[in-house]
C-alpha cells in the first residue's frame, strides 16, 4: 500500500541557501549551503554533502556515456543551522518580532536571516 503524502508545507528548521553542518553519516561534521528542500521526503541537496557518482546513458553531449560527480539528498535530521556569528552549529528557535514569526539561534539569541 502506498502511503500519502501531504500536499501542505512542513515548518522545518532549515531552509534554501541556510549554511548547515552534517551530524550525522559518512559527511560528519561538513558544512554547506542548502540547494534544495524536499518537504514531502524531509531531505535536503547540501553543496559538497553526500557525493555519488551518477552514470549517464551516451546521448549527443557525451557520445560514449559519463559518469557524473552530483550531491545526493540528506535527511534533515541530520542536519543542523550554523550560527552565522560564532560559526557553530545551533539549535532554531522562532519568536514574534513585530507581528512578523522570525527564526533565532539558540546559542546567541541572534535573528537569522
Amino acid at each position: 500500500m502506498k502511503k500519502k503524502l501531504s500536499t501542505q508545507p512542513k515548518k522545518l528548521h532549515i531552509k534554501k541557501n541556510d549554511i548547515v553542518k552534517v551530524l550525522a553519516g559518512e559527511d560528519r561534521g561538513k558544512q554547506g549551503k542548502v540547494l534544495f528542500i524536499d518537504t514531502a521526503r524531509y531531505r535536503a541537496i547540501v553543496e559538497g554533502v553526500n557525493i555519488v557518482s551518477k552514470h549517464l546513458k551516451p546521448n549527443a553531449q557525451y557520445p560514449n556515456g559519463a559518469i557524473e560527480k552530483r550531491e545526493a539528498a540528506v535527511h534533515i535530521s541530520n542536519l543542523m543551522v550554523v550560527d552565522p556569528k560564532t560559526n557553530e552549529a545551533t539549535r532554531v528557535g522562532r519568536k514574534l518580532v513585530d507581528d512578523k514569526l522570525v527564526r533565532y539561534s539558540k546559542k546567541t539569541g541572534e535573528e537569522i536571516k
